[in-house]
């Protein structure tokens, strides 16, 4: 389809907007940054997503749907708990590769200045990664690829900070060699 109308255009908003987002921040761009990015008007954006909040919320969205193929993917390739765990830490280890934030950490971090509806999206995301995480932990435990004993929503919460705390501070720092090391110290947790 043509780029520059329906489907098109409506794909490099969202694309360029996620890139500024879990770069800059959900405060750190503005209509007239995205229109500038895009070669649109912000008449353009705003026929897309009359308002900010309905930005946000369709990248969420996308987003979601994703990390939704990704999870089921990682799901299906490996029956091993600490397998899948590392492949879950492999998609973080990406988004520090492109010196990218979580798209739902970094405008989690924005909190108390999103949208109501915004802040329900990002719960939403992180909560269904927990419950994935808790059913990897118990399905790992059942087939014995993960040690016996573990609380599986205390580990699953965990796990996700973790690799949260990792991508932050490995964009911080602007080092990505601590990530491996770090995920293997988190994975022998497990076993």
């Amino acid at each position: 389809m043509n780029n520059e109308t329906g489907i098109g255009t409506r794909g490099r908003l969202l694309a360029e907007a996620e890139f500024l987002v879990r770069t800059r921040g959900y405060s750190g761009f503005s209509y007239a940054d995205l229109a500038k990015t895009v070669g649109i008007s912000k008449a353009s954006i705003h026929h897309h997503f009359p308002a900010k909040e309905d930005l946000g919320a369709a990248l969420i969205d996308a987003y979601k749907e994703r990390y939704d193929v990704a999870l089921e993917t990682i799901w299906e390739e490996s029956t091993s708990g600490v397998a899948r765990i590392a492949a879950y830490a492999r998609l973080y280890l990406e988004g520090l590769r492109q010196d990218r934030g979580c798209l739902c950490g970094v405008m989690a971090c924005e909190r108390d200045i999103l949208p109501q509806g915004l802040r329900v999206g990002i719960a939403r995301f992180f909560e269904e990664h927990l419950i994935w995480l808790q059913s990897v932990l118990e399905a790992g435990v059942e087939n014995g690829t993960i040690r016996r004993g573990i609380d599986h929503a205390a580990q699953a919460k965990l796990i996700l900070s973790a690799l949260e705390g990792m991508l932050m501070l490995g964009r911080l720092f602007g080092d990505k060699s601590g990530f491996d090391t770090a995920v293997d110290a988190l994975s022998k947790t497990l076993r």
